[in-house]
């Protein structure tokens, strides 16, 4: 058995006939083969793109009564993860496509006819946080729109952008989320940034005011309440913090079991049977990165089941944002020691093991995996029951 064969490092969890995750099995190839130019063209293929939509992640969290599958955190972080060991780009924005979904699930029936009445496979692109622009609330319950928001994962191959604005009529830590066309926004070419290239996170603007009817607007503080509400979905019917961080971490995972077999691979080939031994220096690298690895991907299967099923309370939000937070730590130690360890080659332009360098730390940096945020969280939840 050689390094690269290692159950614990390659295992994923085995994806059903038609399950996201097999999709996504499928998608993988496809996505690493393009993963290079990706980069360099800081955008995925408009072919791979159109795959991605049709693939199930899109549909993932949208009502059945859409055509959707109401479907699981666990599978989705399963199948994101795969995803992201041939790009993490791409996974990147499969995922937010599924998140994204889940959201416009609270807009009201008539938004979410406009939005899936055709069809369930609608990506959805976002900019919620911080909620910024100009908003004018209309006499019929609406909204007129103007502003820019940064940062629209994916908005080139979305087909709705939803757009989170300060609402000053409304109570602190609430604000106005809509959902737009996304021929209704302009689409700036800002997304030049170290890692993640691919992922087309460009600045969006609305110059004139834009009219959104009612049924495209939702206040965060009702989606949080319609989260609470009896009878719905389980995986609509859960806090939002509880979830938060899960889409955004899981592409981390995958991203370093993609750098381990990068770095693995030369080292198979030249120490098989009968060759030399790995040197202790390697054999330390090995063992440290997939452990880390294994051990973030164990954190963030669980947080994806706490999500699934069981109590949802303040105590459950503290350790998902814990775990996912940790997860993305343990992932960026991992790629970071084999990218020191990777030589030369590792600063090649199209590296793979640089490029998911690059690209962990840019997601470990978004504002939803903070670790401190994180930490202060758990404390305030669970300080209690580490006393007793």
């Amino acid at each position: 058995m050689s390094i690269l064969d290692d159950p614990c490092t390659t295992a994923r969890p085995a994806g059903l006939p038609g399950s996201l995750t097999s999709a996504a099995d499928a998608l993988r190839p496809t996505a690493l083969g393009q993963a290079a130019e990706a980069d360099r063209q800081r955008g995925i293929d408009a072919a791979l793109a159109d795959r991605l939509a049709g693939s199930g992640f899109a549909r993932h969290f949208v009502p059945r009564r859409w055509g959707g599958a109401e479907g699981t955190f666990a599978e989705l972080v399963a199948a994101t993860v795969s995803l992201a060991e041939g790009c993490t780009s791409t996974a990147w924005c499969a995922a937010l496509q599924a998140a994204h979904g889940r959201l416009a699930a609270f807009l009201p029936e008539a938004g979410q006819q406009e939005i899936w009445g055709s069809s369930p496979d609608v990506p959805i692109a976002a900019a919620l946080v911080p909620p910024t622009g100009r908003l004018e609330r209309t006499a019929d319950g609406g909204a007129l729109v103007t502003g820019r928001w940064r940062c629209v994962s994916g908005v080139r191959n979305a087909a709705w952008v939803l757009l989170a604005l300060p609402d000053p009529a409304a109570l602190p830590g609430d604000f106005l989320i809509v959902a737009v066309p996304r021929g209704a926004v302009t689409v700036h070419d800002t997304w030049h940034s170290n890692g993640l290239r691919a992922t087309g996170s460009h600045d969006v603007s609305v110059a004139e005011p834009l009219a959104v009817p009612a049924h495209r607007c939702l206040a965060f503080m009702d989606l949080v309440r319609a989260s609470a509400a009896p009878g719905r979905a389980r995986c609509h019917g859960v806090p939002p913090r509880l979830v938060a961080g899960l889409a955004f971490a899981a592409p981390a995972v995958g991203a370093a079991r993609g750098a381990l077999k990068a770095w693995a691979a030369p080292l198979a080939d030249s120490h098989g049977p009968g060759g030399p031994a790995v040197s202790p220096a390697r054999c330390e690298v090995l063992a440290r990165a997939s452990a880390e690895i294994d051990i973030a991907a164990s954190l963030l299967a669980d947080a994806a089941l706490r999500a699934d099923a069981g109590a949802a309370g303040d105590r459950a939000v503290g350790r998902n944002l814990r775990d996912t937070a940790l997860a993305v730590e343990l992932t960026v130690s991992a790629v970071e020691r084999l990218f020191r360890a990777g030589g030369v080659a590792a600063q090649w332009q199209d590296s793979a093991l640089q490029r998911a360098w690059r690209d962990v730390h840019t997601l470990a940096a978004h504002g939803a995996l903070s670790w401190d945020a994180a930490a202060a969280e758990y404390t305030r939840t669970g300080l209690a029951a580490h006393a007793g």
